[in-house]
């Protein structure tokens, strides 16, 4: 039993042996196809359990999260349980799974509300466009300011003799944070599923 990932549970009935239950931790539905996504996504996967060493890897958790960032890797753990919290501490992104325990919620950067472990890649999805429409905001806010401040300022005017009048100064900031503003709405049409 124990060859195949399961836990063997002796049983006994009145201090007799009675038999064996073996108890395996099944993997969630969405789980296989979460791993595929985030393998397209350029992740290495790997499995950390302490349940059975023969089921998976190490049991020291934590201590395996270290060693992959000391290889120079950038480590994301995702957990439920308990004996998680160390190893999500550790992590550079600890990912809890909201149907687990408060102490790996507590210690997590992210919680996953449902207990869907596609929620991972919308997440990183999240994550990756979030930070693309940083940048492009402050693309737009520092455009605005490099190219509109000297104007404001009169620089136009030591050459062509063209001043900018204060009201149209203005009204180019106001626009400056509605760009900003209307192209951070645009995170609301993100998809949690890219399309299939």
């Amino acid at each position: 039993m124990a060859e195949e990932g399961k836990t063997p549970m002796y049983v006994a009935i009145n201090e007799q042996p009675a038999g064996i239950i073996a108890v395996a931790d099944t993997l969630k539905e969405d789980t296989k196809k979460a791993v595929r996504m985030l393998k397209s996504m350029g992740m290495n996967v790997i499995m950390l359990t302490g349940d059975h060493e023969r089921t998976a890897l190490p049991e020291h958790k934590a201590e395996e999260v270290e060693k992959l960032q000391k290889e120079g890797k950038l480590v994301a753990m995702v957990g439920d349980g308990i004996n998680d919290a160390p190893a999500l501490a550790q992590a550079d992104i600890g990912i809890a799974i909201g149907t687990g325990t408060d102490v790996a919620m507590e210690t997590s950067n992210i919680t996953l509300m449902r207990g869907e472990i596609m929620g991972i890649v919308t997440a990183l999805r999240l994550s990756k466009a979030t930070m693309r429409m940083i940048k492009q905001n402050l693309g737009w806010a520092f455009g605005y300011n490099v190219v509109l401040t000297p104007v404001a300022a009169g620089v136009l005017y030591t050459f062509f003799g063209i001043l900018l009048n204060p009201m149209l100064a203005g009204a180019a900031m106001a626009f400056s944070s509605v760009s900003v503003v209307l192209n951070t709405l645009r995170l609301k049409r993100f998809e949690s599923l890219p399309p299939s």
